[in-house]
């Protein structure tokens, strides 16, 4: 059987230097290569089946790497390293894309069996976490009903208007969406506000809803 190559990403060379030693005495398992920042990790052209992304990784650099993951190398399972048990950082990684995690307090075995058991396209998730994903699923399908009768409605939307309701969708912060589109954050609340009003909705998560839907209802 071909051993699970890994690439280690994390902007800690002793860190780095740690996974690989301990992961290289591991049978089965394969260090593709370790790297610092993610666009070292985006230039990377070898084969990996997973990846290990340290979620302190600067300028929101795991999610840029899942994304990546996501439009590109869809057979990589993405694992997040270093996060705390925090129920709605766990959930902001899995609605980004990454199968797995692994807690700070989490140990080597844990690790190591979570790489394993997520090359075999499997998750691994506490009871909690498993509950607040149910909730969470629960939450949106009351957030679509919620909005539904409003798509194909009169809502017109400015191009750039357009474009921050796409980031909305995407998770980001109105700070992210300010330093994603090059402007001041008064004017993304500005853009936000304005967009809640012609679509009608109370508040963020609807308006991604909204989004949602459209782009189900053209498919």
């Amino acid at each position: 059987m071909n051993p699970i190559r890994v690439l280690i990403i994390h902007e800690t060379e002793l860190i780095l230097n740690m996974l690989d030693s301990i992961l290289e005495e591991e049978e089965g398992i394969e260090i593709a290569s370790h790297v610092q920042a993610v666009d070292e990790a985006l230039k990377y052209p070898g084969e990996y089946q997973v990846a290990l992304i340290s979620v302190s990784l600067p300028d929101n650099g795991a999610r840029e790497f899942l994304d990546f993951l996501g439009e590109n190398k869809p057979e990589v399972h993405g694992i997040v390293i270093g996060m705390t048990e925090s129920k709605a950082q766990i959930l902001k990684y899995i609605e980004a894309g990454a199968e797995g995690y692994v807690l700070k307090e989490h140990d080597v075995e844990d690790l190591i069996q979570r790489i394993r058991v997520t090359a075999q396209g499997k998750s691994m998730v506490s009871r909690g976490v498993a509950r607040a994903i149910m909730d969470r699923l629960a939450k949106l399908a009351g957030l679509f009903s919620t909005v539904e009768d409003a798509i194909g409605g009169a809502a017109e939307l400015t191009p750039r208007e357009e474009e921050v309701l796409d980031l909305i969708g995407e998770g980001l912060t109105n700070q992210e969406i300010a330093e994603e589109l090059h402007i001041e954050i008064g004017t993304v609340k500005n853009h936000v506000h304005s967009i809640l009003m012609k679509l009608d909705v109370e508040n963020r998560e609807q308006a991604a809803a909204f989004l949602a839907l459209g782009e189900q209802t053209s498919d």
